[in-house]
């Protein structure tokens, strides 16, 4: 797995949001950027921190931020989860799995013993140029905005 890092610029991409509009990366330079990843939608940590940056939003667009969550989930599956929660903000649809390796969060795990290939729960941070000023792998789901903010 090959992680974007501090430095690196943000990718050029394309990619359809919950409503199935193509989101394209140029159109996210010029605001600080915060770029979350998470392996499914409705699963109970997904939703912690999806909802944690949810109820913190005007902070973080106060601060400058725009927000985008990424998972491999449908459009459809994007939507009802986005809906159910009043999310503010979009979430990419990445069913072909080319964000996911762009940004080089597609990789193995473990779980209940087993191996597999999924998402690694990460977040880019990005300045308003597109270059990463922060990743942070070790995701705090229920506290994300404070883990963004603080540390």
């Amino acid at each position: 797995m090959k992680t974007l890092k501090i430095g690196d610029k943000l990718p050029h991409f394309e990619c359809v949001n919950e409503n199935e509009e193509i989101i394209n990366s140029n159109q996210l330079i010029g605001k600080k950027l915060i770029v979350f990843f998470y392996p499914r939608a409705n699963t109970p940590g997904c939703t912690a921190e999806a909802c944690n940056l949810s109820e913190n939003y005007k902070t973080l667009v106060d601060l400058g931020y725009n927000i985008i969550g990424i998972s491999c989930d449908k459009p459809k599956s994007q939507k009802n989860f986005s809906i159910k929660y009043g999310f503010q903000y979009p979430l990419l649809a990445d069913v072909n799995k080319k964000l996911v390796n762009l940004f080089g969060v597609w990789g193995p795990k473990k779980f209940k013993g087993k191996e597999y290939d999924g998402i690694h729960r990460m977040t880019f941070i990005f300045n308003e140029k597109g270059i990463v000023t922060r990743v942070i792998d070790k995701v705090k789901t229920k506290d994300h905005t404070n883990q963004i903010l603080n540390e």
